[in-house]
């Protein structure tokens, strides 16, 4: 019997998040709430489980905003502030578990948040709460989560590597600039794919509208969003010059996804 659960947008913008501090463009200023964008992340529900995927500086907004009531696991894509600094608004989770929330992430990822987060993995007894995790470095072979086989997907991220995660026929992948060919070869048979498309201008980190657009015609997966997305990109525009099956994701975004058999 197939796994069936809910992916929720809890950000789709960029590491400046959208309106950007001090500009007013038509899309900073705009009063379309899609054009609102908060740092991107998911959470992945299904059962009674919750698995996170980053933890952005905007964390605790979204999780009141989306009514996060528990966490199960996280998933890391890579070390970047805007991926990884909302790791300490993890702690009200830990009230509802006997048990540390697992973390997992490339050994460059874990060794990052370590040094970030000195005090959450310090020998030294803390005199207030902190975040209760346990850290679990990950490669590119598959691995068991929470009943799921998740997938890591290797991705380039300008100079640097970064991972993308597929569990059945959804794959959430955030912050490429290019999609190694070993790595297509992992996405094929989904129905629901994220893709970072920052803008139409080239990046050296990050993929444009067209090259994204690239993709998923060679992918064709039954359904694909954009996301990581610059103040460049105005939600309602943006959609018309896109065919139906590609969508601009926006914050609150709720999918249906089958996870896995």
């Amino acid at each position: 019997m197939a796994i069936t659960g809910k992916v929720t947008v809890l950000g789709s913008g960029t590491s400046l998040g959208v309106p950007t501090v001090g500009c007013d463009c038509d899309v900073c200023q705009s009063s379309d709430p899609r054009d609102n964008r908060l740092r991107p992340s998911v959470v992945v529900e299904f059962g009674t489980s919750a698995i996170l995927i980053d933890t952005t500086p905007d964390f605790r907004q979204q999780a009141l905003r989306f009514a996060i009531a528990k966490l199960d696991a996280v998933l890391f894509t890579h070390a970047h502030a805007d991926h990884i600094m909302g790791l300490d608004d993890i702690r009200p989770f830990n009230f509802r578990r006997r048990d540390p929330i697992p973390v997992y992430g490339s050994p460059e990822t874990i060794d990052s948040i370590q040094r970030a987060f000195s005090y959450v993995f310090s020998d030294t007894p803390a005199e207030s709460m902190i975040p209760k995790i346990y850290a679990k470095t990950i490669d590119s072979a598959p691995f068991p989560l929470l009943g799921l086989q998740c997938v890591p997907v290797a991705l380039q991220h300008g100079k640097g590597s970064v991972f993308g995660f597929r569990m059945g026929k959804f794959a959430y992948l955030t912050d490429h600039s290019e999609i190694p060919d070993a790595s297509l070869d992992l996405l094929s048979g989904l129905d629901v794919l994220f893709l970072d498309a920052l803008r139409h201008k080239p990046h050296p980190t990050h993929s444009t509208v067209e090259r994204s657009l690239k993709y998923v015609q060679q992918l064709q997966p039954a359904m694909t969003y954009f996301t990581h997305i610059s103040h460049d990109l105005p939600h309602a525009r943006t959609e018309q010059l896109l065919p139906p099956h590609v969508r601009l994701a926006y914050d609150g975004l709720k999918v249906e996804v089958e996870l896995g058999a």
